[in-house]
């Protein structure tokens, strides 16, 4: 009686092929040291008996894990949700799979993640770390091959970027025209690089209008940030408002509302990330659409250039796309 698919085994393989256990393993791991009239009678073995090798086996085989690790600094931020989403769909095509952990905003986290991690995989994509660039650095060395997205100036390991300061100058612009003259920008979380990249941007906005004035204030990366700094920006007299991310525009959206603040028509206010609830709030939130998908499988594909021995490409910069609906207006009179 045959025996069930479950219990099959290498051994059943080799048997029914009459090679040595050996021959199996090398054949099924495509080692171009077996005769390729040898290695399709093995493979034609492990079909006819349901063979599946053991995932453990075959890493200790290869030598690898066939997996990788991503970490994020906020696991519930929908951008680092599509991120994720490009990396393990590009991952699994090459037959690697994703461990994901969250730093939860903390320096300190990311560190030892970064490191651990690396230990039970085969490399770390590290998705807009918030260590310092020279602990970047440093951390770097040991955690090879490694791939930084949203990152500059990240040493020797290859980046894939979205251009934030390009894009939040496309934002500044859009309100020039319409009229806006002060603004607020609802800053993220300081040592984020992509907050610094977008006061680069007002820096440089500023210096060319000077009939242009930008407030900072602090609004945080989620809901409840862009809600608290909602009385801030009102006492302001601004006329409009960037927010650092579409979170913090919809939870600043929604207080200054709830206030009786007119949107846009007394306060425009703009996100960024256009992530997929963007589009239905009401009214619909102008943003800056960020390419996440690519920006995981470009991340994807450096990494997987670097697993195989290849030279992956140094830097890949993504420019967002301004997007404009209903939550922009001209600046009131």
């Amino acid at each position: 009686m045959a025996r069930p698919p479950k219990g099959v085994t290498i051994a059943d393989v080799a048997a029914h092929a009459g090679v040595s256990l050996s021959t199996v393993s090398r054949a099924l791991n495509d080692n171009p040291t077996v005769d390729p009239v040898l290695a399709e009678r093995v493979r034609a073995s492990a079909t006819e008996l349901n063979y599946t090798a053991s995932p453990l086996a075959r890493s200790l085989v290869l030598g690898r894990t066939q997996t990788i690790a991503v970490v994020v600094p906020d696991l519930a931020n929908p951008t680092f949700q599509e991120i994720l989403r490009g990396v393990s769909r590009a991952a699994a095509a090459d037959g690697y799979h994703v461990l994901v952990a969250d730093s939860a905003e903390s320096v300190d986290e990311e560190r030892v993640l970064a490191t651990t991690t690396r230990r039970r995989t085969d490399g770390v994509i590290l998705c807009s770390p918030r260590m310092p660039q020279e602990e970047l650095d440093r951390v770097a060395g040991g955690i090879r091959p490694a791939v930084v997205v949203n990152r500059t100036g990240a040493g020797t390991l290859p980046i894939v970027r979205a251009d934030y300061r390009a894009a939040l100058g496309d934002q500044l612009a859009h309100l020039y025209e319409l009229g806006h003259r002060r603004i607020v920008f609802l800053a993220g979380i300081e040592r984020s690089v992509a907050n610094t990249a977008r006061l680069a941007a007002i820096a440089e906005f500023t210096d060319s209008h000077p009939d242009v004035t930008i407030t900072e204030v602090a609004g945080g990366v989620d809901f409840d940030g862009g809600a608290r700094a909602a009385p801030t920006v009102l006492e302001s007299g601004a006329t409009a408002a960037l927010a650092f991310n579409d979170l913090v525009a919809m939870g600043l959206l929604s207080a200054v509302q709830a206030s009786g603040c007119r949107v846009p028509d007394d306060l425009s206010i703009v996100g960024f990330d256009d992530i997929p609830f963007a589009q239905y709030t009401s009214p619909p939130l102008t943003t800056a659409a960020v390419p996440a998908l690519e920006l995981g499988e470009q991340a994807w594909a450096a990494m997987h250039a670097l697993l195989e021995g290849e030279d992956a490409a140094d830097s890949v910069s993504l420019h967002p796309e301004l997007v404009v609906r209903g939550s922009t207006g001209p600046a009131p009179a």
